[in-house]
């Protein structure tokens, strides 16, 4: 006879569970300069001002966001009381200049959820926004906010660098990452570097990566596609020779003609050893605490990108997961070392575009 094992309650946050690093301040500074580097280099290069990282966007859906009835480890912040919201939800692609899809990294997903109520982070900032930042990826690309910094200098001393070349080199590493995939492996780094497999951003599984407050307890999230038609695009493939745009194209052909769901999903630390708050290089195990639905989002069929409409509401949005509610902080030093990182970002490409006309893709492109 097999014994069911009980599950494992959630550890509540203690403020010891995060330790800084050597140097956090420093290490703050200098990735405020990398990616200022970023955001100056391709405002140069395009005459317009985006994101450091995630620049070019694939789709901007509205929708919204049901919260479930939820037993109380989970019933917390925005969370707490089932209910409805509006969710504003941007796709895009890791790197922060503006390649041809060609150049295959990971893709992301930002949801910016209104109308929610609660004690703020910043109560300054007079909002009722929660915002989520997410990759197509359960593990972030580096363990530590040190090691993150040494890829993102990286990033930067290549952005902008010879694109026919990245795109010859994203050509052969997805070669190598097919190879991987079919022994039954994976490589985080493989993809970051531009192996990521030609596939629908639509059908894919997107992580939060680090961890967050659930009220009381620590957790991450995850939004995983719900409507068939979604999970029916799990590795789809997409050619990437259609268009600089592919993606884009693919996420407005899907949404010109049906809408979609997604479950929102939160997964609890049950224990620190197996699931660590400072290094978010190790992916949380579904057996020791598997992800739950704790709400369900819904977009209609819409334009997901209009050139004479989308450029303009791009260049408004902004993402910042340190905007939101104090129940859902983030926690751990990749996201300590960012926080500054994201009104910095927002604050140059609002100075920078001011008074210059949103910046569209070449139609003939």
């Amino acid at each position: 006879m097999n014994e069911t094992t009980a599950p494992r309650q959630p550890l509540a946050y203690r403020p010891e569970y995060e330790s800084l690093e050597d140097d956090e301040a420093q290490t703050t500074r200098e990735l405020m300069e990398a990616m200022q580097r970023i955001r100056e280099t391709v405002a140069r290069d395009e005459g317009h001002a985006f994101r450091s990282v995630h620049a070019k966007t694939h789709g901007i859906l509205h929708g919204t966001l049901e919260i479930l009835p939820l037993p109380d480890t989970f019933a917390q912040g925005l969370f707490a009381r089932p209910g409805t919201h509006p969710v504003t939800l941007r796709m895009s692609s890791t790197p922060g200049d503006l390649l041809d899809d060609k150049v295959s990294t990971p893709r992301g997903v930002a949801l910016k959820i209104l109308k929610t109520e609660g004690a703020r982070l910043d109560p300054a900032d007079g909002l009722q926004e929660q915002d989520f930042l997410m990759v197509n990826g359960p593990v972030f690309n580096a363990p530590t906010a040190r090691k993150f910094l040494k890829s993102l200098k990286l990033l930067a001393a290549t952005t902008d660098k010879a694109p026919n070349a990245k795109k010859l080199l994203s050509a052969a590493l997805r070669a190598i990452e097919t190879v991987v995939e079919k022994a039954g492996g994976e490589s985080a780094t493989l993809k970051a570097m531009g192996g990521h497999p030609a596939t629908n951003p639509l059908g894919e599984t997107y992580f939060t990566q680090v961890p967050l407050l659930m009220g009381p307890y620590m957790a991450k999230l995850s939004l995983a596609p719900a409507a068939p038609q979604l999970t029916a695009l799990k590795g789809a493939p997409v050619d990437l020779s259609q268009s600089t745009h592919a993606l884009r194209d693919a996420v407005s052909s899907y949404f010109a003609a049906q809408g979609g769901t997604w479950e929102l999903r939160a997964q609890l630390c049950v224990d620190l050893q197996q699931m660590p708050i400072e290094d978010a290089s190790v992916e949380w195990s579904e057996g020791l605490s598997p992800h739950v639905p704790v709400a369900i989002l819904t977009v209609p069929a819409q334009a997901s990108w209009d050139n004479a409409r989308s450029p303009a509401e791009d260049n408004e949005l902004s993402f910042n997961p340190w905007r939101g509610l104090e129940a859902h902080r983030p926690i751990g030093s990749i996201m300590r070392v960012r926080r500054p990182a994201y009104p910095a970002g927002a604050g140059f490409r609002q100075r920078f575009n001011a008074g210059r006309s949103p910046k569209a893709p070449d139609p003939a492109e």
